[in-house]
């Protein structure tokens, strides 16, 4: 015969103290609101996880996602300082959320995303930025005349 305070793996059940209170013990997670993306592995010894969070283009700003996500990869390559590159950065990255995101762009937050991305690249465009790479100004010059015509 049992113990009526555990459940039959030994584990303690119902409410020792006898307050009345139910006692649940969960051997796993416990999500009381709703999880949405998560990924969660338990009581395993090795596990592989993947996640793809593949965001569609809004319609008619494909060339400008594929320019801002050009410039991403050309970034590291450019000399900028850390901040300059930081900044260039988050710049980029608020364009492609505003046009990746589940609402439509909205134009007024894509154009501010936009002219904060052309004001992070300006010290380079202009020479002003101190250790920027060789063609970098060029290159600079470029995005920022590129983004002009897209937005």
């Amino acid at each position: 015969m049992s113990d009526p305070t555990t459940d039959p793996t030994g584990s303690p059940t119902g409410n020792p103290s006898g307050d009345g209170r139910q006692v649940h013990n969960y051997h796993g997670p416990v999500f009381n609101d709703p999880v949405s993306g998560a990924q969660l592995a338990w009581n395993n010894r090795s596990v592989t996880q993947n996640q793809q969070n593949n965001t569609a283009v809004a319609p008619g700003f494909e060339a400008l996602a594929a320019l801002v996500s050009d410039l991403l990869r050309q970034l590291p390559e450019a000399g900028l300082t850390d901040r300059d590159r930081e900044d260039a950065e988050a710049a980029a990255q608020e364009v492609l959320a505003e046009i990746t995101g589940p609402q439509p762009p909205e134009e007024r937050r894509l154009r501010r995303a936009v002219n904060g991305l052309k004001g992070a690249l300006a010290p380079v465009a202009t020479g002003v930025a101190a250790g920027t790479a060789i063609g970098a100004q060029e290159w600079a010059q470029s995005v920022i005349g590129s983004l002009a015509g897209l937005v």
